[in-house]
């Protein structure tokens, strides 16, 4: 098998923006690293504070962000949400 192979396809939704990023990222990408991906592209600002933010897959928050997709079982067109950890106020 190849690199190339062993990549596939996920998708992030950054409620920041709304925006959904689709993300190649292999079996062995960490959550931080998706996290840190996902806000890069979706909100395309230099430094975005990523321990501001919490992911959250298949309903529930990954509280461990070193865990990689692999162990959590994700697969091609897995569904990430990046949110932030904080409640947003409305008005």
């Amino acid at each position: 098998m190849t690199a190339v192979a062993d990549r596939f396809a996920v998708r992030v939704m950054v409620t920041d923006v709304w925006d959904q990023v689709f993300l190649a990222v292999g079996p062995d990408t960490t959550v931080a690293d998706l996290k840190r991906q996902a806000l890069a592209e979706a909100l395309r600002r230099g430094s975005a504070d990523a321990g501001a933010y919490v992911v959250k897959f298949r309903g529930a928050q990954v509280l461990d962000e070193a865990t990689t997709l692999g162990a959590l079982g994700a697969g091609a067109n897995a569904a990430f949400i990046v949110l932030p950890a904080r409640r947003q106020p409305v008005r």
